[in-house]
């Protein structure tokens, strides 16, 4: 006979940040999010291997739903996913040990406005971790592909957060081709001032650095001056 283990799903533990990325009611109509909480460690679910469990993301229900689209990204490899439900709750399989963000589009039959909820970032914990790398960096200013007024330097702001709260540094990589490579420096402060010329597109990347090493890397962002 198979004996199956299953652990029940609680809650995960608190964040020990809990700014989200974008305003926490989202966008006018949003839902709200409410598990997995944002910058927490995920602990508890239904062990389905070695590699994987399954999470049950709940968030507010909306008197004006018909459906939820909840999406996942993988904030290791970039890897997405949706998964459409009519409830307010889903159970979805994922890697443990691995960062994500999630957030819920909220769709009705009648109308073409579909909100957007706040973006929350968890990590799904596994066995043998006891420090987690922190998430990667999310941009402030200037936004992605935006345009801004000549100028001859520009501070580029950015949002670290860790399931640990034990960043140390942060590296910034910059410059004006895709894939920047020229490290211009290393601050313990969310922002770094850079010289720039009219005319020109930069890009930009933040590697987040933990007390014990671990690293992580941010998008790269793209902005222009005019």
């Amino acid at each position: 006979m198979t004996l199956l283990l299953l652990v029940v799903l609680t809650a995960c533990p608190g964040s020990k940040n809990d700014n989200p990325d974008v305003d926490p009611i989202g966008d006018p109509g949003s839902v709200a999010l409410v598990f997995p909480e944002n910058n927490s460690e995920c602990t508890e679910g239904e062990a389905v291997n070695n590699l994987q469990s399954a999470i049950t993301f709940i968030w507010e229900a909306s008197q004006n739903a018909d459906s939820y689209e909840v999406n996942l990204k993988n904030l290791e490899n970039g890897d997405t996913q949706k998964t459409e439900v009519t409830t307010n709750e889903s159970t979805i399989t994922l890697k443990s040990n691995t960062p994500y963000e999630w957030f819920v589009v909220t769709r009705a039959n009648n109308s073409d406005v579909a909100p957007v909820s706040a973006i929350w970032k968890f990590y799904n914990a596994g066995e043998g971790v006891t420090n987690y790398a922190p998430f990667p960096a999310s941009v402030v200013s200037p936004r992605r592909g935006e345009s801004i007024a000549a100028s001859t330097a520009v501070s580029l702001e950015w949002q670290g957060s860790d399931v640990d709260n034990d960043i140390v540094e942060f590296e910034v990589l910059f410059g004006t081709v895709a894939t920047p490579s020229t490290n211009i420096g290393v601050a313990s402060q969310s922002s770094m001032s850079v010289n720039v010329v009219s005319g020109q597109t930069y890009f930009w990347q933040v590697i987040t650095k933990d007390n014990v090493g671990n690293t992580s890397q941010s998008e790269v962002f793209d902005f222009k001056v005019q």
